[in-house]
């Protein structure tokens, strides 16, 4: 049977026309949609001339992903705007409190920090409990906030959103680890190129990215997962992107601290094929907005979670694909493994295998034990990257660390 569709009528106003962004007006979602003309043509529609229109179930369904799309995209254009014309908060305001921002773990304060005071020649910036990291969380998440700040001044979105409309499709991440396991019935691994941590320092002195990504993916790597993060873990988007270039067919995950919608589609320019969201510094309207922009750019999202709040909000969160358990408290850096069997007991990981969401097991795995305890727990991927990087053969550890060799070779065999 066919459903009666109509044009929508117009939206309510947005924010004033910009400048610099005025292409950004109209998105391309209809454009570079697979519906009929005439269909789209109706949807351009409005006001008397707006005609009602047969569609089939199939086009009626494209409509409604299309204009979920459409409307994605506008949120952006609004975001990169300025926050849809809000005033920005004082550079002397208090950093955000934790009540009222849906769990997150840190505060949030303006990418300026402490305002500057002035005595006769001198100036200073007074630190008080106001504008001071309360760990290490917080101090990177404030971090990124100003790097973000800068980097967009340097590349705004719109520079960023035109060569991805002709760039090569992203690999499909969460089909990469269902093959592995289907392949090997152990966790698909996800190994990281990592140089280095705060928690541990410099992990691999002779540090080369591209060489330890093709090692990994000879012995059985499902995919990859890049450091991104320059002051912190001495990571780069330029070894994502070196990697990308190499050759290498896994498909790669961004591992970055994302607060900004803005830095998906950066990743995406650098290659990647997924991205990390993690619960503890993300608001659930944040991840539920990240998630569509990710649908659109063809991106899997691996969203990290520590404790039983953040999981029990994530799950409630539609279009959730892969939750990551990390054994390691991103507030102090303590690893404890049975983390990751105490958030799948009970009624919570019925839930989650009911809802088909692949769960990834991440720190504190050095061992073939330690990958059968989260396996037996209910995981079905692990992410592993200093028990590797600190192996004089990174490619070859991964055989230690599962007590087998799970190259596709040895599958073959």
């Amino acid at each position: 049977m066919e459903a009666l569709a109509t044009a929508p009528a117009p939206s309510r106003p947005g924010p004033p026309p910009p400048t610099r962004c005025s292409h950004l007006r109209r998105p391309k979602a209809l454009a570079t949609s697979k519906l009929p003309r005439r269909v789209i043509a109706a949807l351009h529609m409005d006001g008397p001339r707006a005609a009602p229109l047969r569609c089939t179930p199939a086009e009626t369904d494209a409509v409604a992903t299309t204009s979920d799309q459409t409307e994605t995209a506008a949120a952006v254009e609004a975001t990169e705007l300025g926050n849809n014309g809000a005033p920005a908060p004082a550079a002397d305001a208090p950093a955000a409190s934790i009540e009222g921002l849906d769990g997150i773990k840190i505060r949030r304060r303006p990418v300026t920090g402490p305002s500057v005071h002035h005595v006769g020649p001198f100036q200073f910036r007074l630190e008080n409990e106001g504008n001071t990291p309360r760990n290490i969380l917080e101090k990177i998440v404030w971090n990124k906030d100003v790097e973000i700040w800068q980097m967009k001044e340097k590349m705004p979105l719109y520079r960023l959103k035109g060569p991805l409309d002709n760039a090569p499709p992203a690999r499909d991440f969460v089909a990469a680890l269902k093959a592995s396991y289907d392949r090997t019935a152990l966790p698909a691994l996800i190994a990281e190129v990592k140089k280095g941590s705060p928690s541990r320092g410099v992990l691999r002195e002779n540090f080369e990215p591209v060489e330890i990504a093709q090692a990994y993916e000879k012995n059985g790597a499902a995919c990859l997962s890049v450091l991104t993060d320059s002051k912190f873990f001495q990571g780069s988007f330029d070894y994502l992107e070196a990697i990308r270039n190499a050759g290498v067919k896994c498909p790669l995950l961004c591992k970055e601290f994302i607060i900004d919608a803005w830095q998906l589609y950066y990743a995406r320019s650098k290659g990647a094929d997924a991205v990390l969201l993690i619960a503890a510094i993300l608001p659930d309207r944040d991840i539920s907005y990240m998630l569509k922009i990710c649908k659109i750019l063809g991106m899997a999202a691996l969203v990290e979670v520590h404790d039983e709040r953040e999981i029990d909000r994530v799950i409630g969160i539609a279009g959730i694909q892969l939750i990551g358990i990390n054994n390691r408290n991103l507030e102090t850096f303590e690893v404890d493994i049975s983390n990751t069997k105490k958030l799948l007991e009970g009624e919570r990981g019925q839930l989650i295998a009911q809802k088909d969401i692949i769960v990834v097991g991440e720190s504190g795995l050095f061992t073939p034990d330690h990958v059968s305890f989260v396996q037996d727990a209910g995981v079905k991927a692990i992410l592993v990257g200093e028990s590797l990087i600190k192996q004089e053969d990174p490619g070859k550890a991964i055989a230690g660390l599962f007590g087998k060799d799970i190259s596709p070779v040895s599958s073959a065999v």
